[in-house]
């Protein structure tokens, strides 16, 4: 008789560890990312990429690093990322506990004055003396919902996929933030250029209207050459002004962005100091699914999705759950902590299968497939562009490095123009008009040359955000 009881309780455990195990809904798996086997406009076919070198390697500038790290560490948004991840951890934490039954304490006192016509009343003044009835229990209950259907394996499945997916926000805010600060210093560095060359060519402009003003007042020029070269020279003025407002809002957007607030921003180098690189490897595409954080993030997503499936899938089937109350009751003070005749337990157990709830948990389920499906396209698009994004980068950099060399020859061209149209003037072989025309000409064309080379900077730190390079 004992053997048989013994084997019906293993066979009741077994069936409850089977079902534990058993999950109601089936997973799907991540989808092959669609990515090509190399970037276009790629120049390299080395496999290695610039994604895995440390952005303090990558930036080796010391004023462009200290602002990395000040706004690493002390940008709010970074602040609340940080904020994010422990309160995920915490989650993760508390679903880890699923397995383990509720247990709560309880200590209560009533006492209860029934009527005197009632079957209590009647007998409440022969049992206790009085004519009120008092009620001493203090008691531990348990409460166990039975881990089936793979419903609490799901929760800590779904814990931790949110937990590693703030994880993973914290990384991609990091790399927007290095990509952030140093496009904005670069950009510091090109109006700092742009302002020297502003006001080289206004002094450049103050020696021509001197000249044609001379020449104005013996009568070799008109009134109207001299209204040119003045008008040439308020240009060149005005310029300056509206590059030294530019410098002051970029230095408080990096203050801000560094969480400080705004200030000067100290320069240790120039725009033509800074050298720009002349082959970037960017790897090859399938690294993306694993380096840039919020591709993981969207592969992490579908985790999260799978894992409510099988949430919402376990609530349409029934739930057991077994329950236990035990301490010490007692009608009198004096008896309560009388052991054992205080002693009382308490044991059972529920079923419950939902029937009918307004197609609610239905509703739930099907609203939760809808929803992975939506995480699955989402992932393939988190893909898509970010092998758009790479592409873009290693565009701008070949492009701009084309440019760069027709821009620069084309300021070596004008700059000998100048020299000699001034020199032209000087001895009478040239009219104002041609000297204004080549100082114009000169201005514009450095000006959009120390532009190129920011963007040729800023392209380089694209394609370092974009391979996922920035947040180790």
């Amino acid at each position: 008789m004992t053997s048989s009881i013994n084997r019906s309780k293993s066979l009741v455990l077994a069936l409850l560890l089977g079902l534990g195990a058993c999950k109601v809904s089936k997973d799907v798996a991540t989808p092959a990312a669609d990515v090509p086997g190399q970037f276009r406009n790629s120049a390299t076919t080395d496999t290695s990429s610039i994604a895995s070198v440390p952005w303090k390697s990558f930036f080796g500038d010391p004023v462009l690093q200290q602002l990395i790290d000040s706004a690493i560490a002390r940008n709010y948004d970074m602040q609340v990322a940080l904020k994010n991840i422990q309160s995920a951890r915490l989650v993760l934490g508390q679903s880890k506990l699923g397995y383990w039954p509720d247990l709560n304490f309880n200590s209560t006192y009533s006492r209860n004055r029934p009527a005197d016509n009632s079957l209590n009343g009647q007998f409440a003044p022969a049992i206790v003396g009085h004519k009120y009835l008092e009620d001493y229990n203090v008691n531990v209950g348990l409460s166990w919902e039975l881990p089936i259907w793979g419903k609490i394996q799901n929760q800590q499945s779904k814990a931790l996929a949110q937990y590693l997916q703030s994880a993973e926000a914290q990384k991609a805010l990091q790399t927007n933030i290095v990509e952030g600060v140093a496009d904005g210093y670069y950009n510091l560095l090109m109006l700092d250029a742009q302002l020297k060359i502003a006001k080289a060519n206004l002094a450049l402009n103050d020696s021509t209207l001197a000249i044609i003003r001379l020449q104005y007042n013996s009568g070799d020029v008109t009134a109207l050459g001299v209204q040119q070269a003045e008008a040439q020279e308020q240009s060149a003025a005005e310029l300056i002004p509206q590059l030294e407002q530019g410098i002051l809002l970029q230095e408080n957007a990096l203050s801000i962005l560094t969480g400080t607030l705004p200030r000067s921003i100290a320069r240790s180098t120039t725009l033509e100091e800074v050298p720009v690189r002349d082959t970037l490897s960017a790897g090859v595409p399938a690294e993306l699914v694993s380096r840039r954080p919020d591709v993981r993030s969207s592969e992490l997503a579908l985790t999260v999705a799978n894992a409510n499936v099988g949430i919402t899938k376990a609530s349409l089937y029934p739930s057991l759950t077994i329950t236990a109350q035990g301490g010490l009751n007692s009608f009198r003070a004096s008896n309560w902590f009388n052991i054992p005749g205080s002693l009382f337990g308490v044991v059972g157990g529920g079923l419950t299968q939902p029937i009918f709830q307004r197609k609610q948990l239905k509703t739930q389920y099907d609203l939760a497939v809808v929803d992975r499906e939506k995480t699955v396209i989402q992932f393939r698009q988190s893909v898509l562009i970010a092998v758009g994004e790479v592409s873009d980068a290693l565009a701008k950099i070949q492009k701009l490095k084309e440019q760069q060399v027709v821009a620069a020859r084309r300021v070596a061209t004008l700059r000998q123009a100048i020299t000699n149209a001034n020199m032209l003037f000087r001895n009478g072989l040239a009219n104002y008009l041609e000297v204004i025309t080549a100082q114009s000409n000169v201005l514009q064309s450095e000006l959009e040359l120390a532009s190129i080379k920011k963007g040729q900077l800023t392209a380089e730190v694209e394609l370092y955000r974009s391979l996922g390079g920035g947040w180790n």
